[in-house]
């Protein structure tokens, strides 16, 4: 059991915790851990991507049930969950400048405040979050990458935030690898061997020329969650197509081909040996206990 032991994952929007990190969270909560979501904005200009949902009385309401969605997906993963306060950024079009007062134009210490102010209170011992291209190059997802990594190093430090509470260090820092080439290529190989038609051919020609700037050091077992993962998911039921071609994987084959999530140890202040199957691998015995 890892009782008294806890985890922090940092994401930009709602839907983000789903998609990137969930059965880990759900399997760590089932063992007995404490597992808060800290999410930076409220999502407010996300798309509709739910062809059932693109409806004006859905885009007129959009902030409030992005919120009522994170809820869902909450109670679903057995989670604790913060909002960080600040405005999703939308994803501009090439040239077009991002919106006054969104998260992304954020300076770095307004921004990281507040997440200072939730590891003090909630004394992560692992902290998860995006690596330092945002998992893919949204202003919000590289701007939680650099809030995570300012608040991991200052957040142990008396001198910096004050005003924020106790001091206190996190022990490892990750970034979520939620989607390798190595992935999708298991993906396709194991529908094309169940005589499947799989999407995820066209993905790794897309990503053929494509080199992983993060080695994966560390991959949970959680595939008896990836039940809970998709439901978290589809709570999102305005960001997530339940019939999108990235769900036509069945889920027995996703558990059998790949089950594990996957991450990048960033740093680390305890010892522990690469590869690993445990984000808490080294914490339990060197924790301070939470006060």
């Amino acid at each position: 059991m890892r009782r008294g032991l806890r985890m922090m994952a940092v994401h930009a929007h709602p839907d983000d915790e789903s998609s990137k990190g969930a059965a880990t969270m759900a399997r760590y909560v089932a063992e007995g851990a404490e597992v808060l979501v800290c999410t930076m904005t409220g999502g407010e200009r996300g798309d509709v991507l739910n062809p059932a949902m693109d409806r004006p009385e859905v885009w007129a309401d959009l902030p409030r049930l992005r919120r009522l969605e994170m809820d869902r997906a909450r109670e679903i993963l057995g989670v604790r969950q913060e909002f960080m306060g600040f405005v999703d950024s939308g994803l501009p079009a090439a040239g077009e400048e991002l919106p006054d007062g969104c998260f992304a134009l954020e300076p770095l210490e307004t921004a990281a405040r507040p997440l200072v102010e939730a590891i003090r209170a909630f004394r992560p011992h692992v902290v998860v979050t995006y690596d330092e291209n945002g998992g893919y190059p949204h202003p919000d997802h590289i701007k939680t990458h650099q809030v995570s990594a300012e608040a991991f190093a200052a957040a142990g430090d008396p001198e910096r935030y004050p005003g924020t509470g106790e001091p206190w260090q996190p022990l490892k820092l990750y970034y979520t690898l939620a989607f390798s080439k190595a992935y999708f290529r298991a993906i396709y190989e194991a529908m094309t061997a169940a005589g499947l038609d799989s999407p995820h051919g066209e993905v790794l020609k897309e990503l053929a020329d494509f080199e992983e700037p993060w080695a994966i050091t560390s991959q949970v077992e959680c595939a008896a969650w990836f039940p809970a993962r998709l439901r978290a998911l589809l709570a999102h039921e305005t960001q997530i197509n339940p019939d999108g071609p990235e769900r036509s994987c069945p889920l027995d084959i996703e558990q059998a081909a790949w089950p594990t999530e996957d991450y990048h140890l960033a740093r680390s202040h305890v010892a522990t040996t690469l590869p690993e199957d445990d984000l808490f691998a080294g914490v339990a015995a060197t924790a301070p206990a939470a006060g």
